[in-house]
């Protein structure tokens, strides 16, 4: 090993806090460091190139799991590249599922504020549709309220 970087000097190169470099060396992400004498913890330049990896893969929302797989690919690179475009595009179709989510959860919240500014503003909180409608037993409640700001 060439360079003996602490856990300190490690995180402030990548952006991870050392419980999370020190978590993905308890899941394997990453491999075990090398420990001086005293039991100091010091990685090399590779470590910061798998850990950046491993926080983009992250940033971009990737599970755990997914991260295991790219990195497995990363390690094999003899592997199809399909492999890697695979994981991507399962993760891109759960991404615009929860995009569909929160697109329509916010189209809900619009309408109960909305209905609230028209209806009952102002007024006491026990007659409030906005309470009305999140205590209502359906899901339709939000439809129900109105839509003075439906799109």
């Amino acid at each position: 090993m060439n360079a003996r970087l602490s856990i300190g000097l490690v995180a402030r190169q990548t952006g991870c806090t050392v419980p999370t470099i020190r978590y993905y060396e308890e899941i394997g992400l990453l491999p075990p460091a090398h420990r001086t004498d005293a039991g100091q913890r010091h990685y090399d330049e590779r470590t910061i190139r798998r850990l950046t990896f491993i926080r983009r893969c992250r940033d971009f929302g990737f599970s755990i799991d997914q991260v295991r797989e790219l990195v497995g690919l990363v390690d094999q690179p003899d592997r199809p590249c399909d492999e890697v475009r695979d994981i991507a595009a399962l993760h891109l179709a759960q991404l615009r599922s929860r995009l569909a989510e929160l697109q329509a959860l916010e189209a809900s919240l619009s309408a109960f504020v909305c209905t609230c500014e028209s209806a009952c503003a102002g007024g006491p909180a026990i007659d409030c549709t906005i309470l009305e409608d999140l205590g209502a037993a359906h899901e339709g409640a939000a439809s129900a309220a109105g839509g003075c700001c439906a799109r």
